[in-house]
């Protein structure tokens, strides 16, 4: 077996994914504990990595991580005996010698979670206490990296994010892997036919009753209500809550025309692609 990646450029529903998947191999009768989430390592583990290859990170510069993250993902992939999901936020990007961050040889397949760039600008404000303007910078900027600070040493490696378009298209263009788009919104209104196809591209067993006990396991007020009552590891120390609201169009409310025009202007085609485009025109026509 080889490695699943549960690829989503930050804010997007990766998360619930993972609790869907989660709930759906435990089998319980109760909601899974949300800390302990499959796809909790991300593919930037600093520690994980240090173990696999045997070398100090801290003692080697971000090219020399980066020529060996590749190499991390086979050995890891190699251990794997059932399907491994691992969470990415980093861009698919191939280095100029032709190695690709995320080899094929370690991957059987890749989930990519899009969700409207306006509504993930809204909750990725929240999430990092950022203000508006600064995170639709972020966005539409092709130089971003998350967690990369000089001389400051984090768990994860800094990740590559590019811009959002960038970002969306890196995976879901890319013709070396095998790659099955989730768009959030269709998480959100046809959650059945979502998770089963997302179950079946992941090579599991299909068992239709299992499926709707973990989609009603890992619905929105379940992850709330497990958050109030015990925290989330994942959480930023800096944001009141993790799980906010769950669900689309928000950003008619939070982000100004300005935001949604600067947002559209840089992302029209790749939101046209995905069937965000038209609201967002429409709010910009209004009066």
């Amino acid at each position: 077996m080889s490695i699943i990646w549960l690829a989503s450029y930050p804010k997007s529903g990766n998360t619930w994914l993972r609790a869907f998947l989660t709930n759906y191999l435990r089998e319980g009768e109760e909601p899974a504990n949300f800390n302990e989430l499959i796809g909790k390592l991300i593919a930037a583990d600093r520690n994980l990595f240090d173990d696999y290859i045997g070398l100090e990170s801290s003692d080697m510069t971000r090219d020399e991580i980066t020529r060996h993250r590749p190499l991390f993902y086979e050995l890891l992939a190699a251990d794997c005996k059932k399907p491994f999901f691992i969470k990415v936020h980093d861009a698919y990007t191939v280095d100029r010698d032709g190695q690709a961050l995320f080899p094929k040889q370690a991957t059987t397949g890749v989930i990519y979670i899009i969700r409207n760039p306006l509504d993930v600008a809204v909750s990725y404000a929240h999430h990092e206490n950022k203000s508006m303007d600064h995170i639709v910078n972020r966005m539409n900027s092709d130089d971003y990296a998350m967690l990369e600070k000089p001389n400051t040493l984090y768990a994860e490696f800094p990740q590559e994010l590019q811009s959002w378009s960038s970002h969306v298209r890196s995976w879901v263009d890319e013709p070396n892997q095998n790659v099955h788009v989730v768009r959030y919104e269709d998480m959100l209104q046809q959650p059945t036919a979502i998770f089963t196809e997302v179950v079946g591209f992941s090579g599991l067993t299909l068992d239709t009753t299992c499926i709707q006990k973990a989609i009603d396991f890992s619905c929105f007020k379940c992850l709330q209500n497990q958050e109030a009552i015990q925290g989330f590891a994942e959480k930023q120390p800096t944001a009141q809550s993790f799980f906010r609201q769950g669900a689309a169009g928000s950003w008619r409310e939070r982000l100004t025309r300005s935001q949604v025009r600067q947002l559209v202007n840089a992302h029209r085609p790749v939101m046209d692609r995905f069937g965000y485009l038209l609201e967002a025109e429409a709010f910009l026509r209004r009066l």
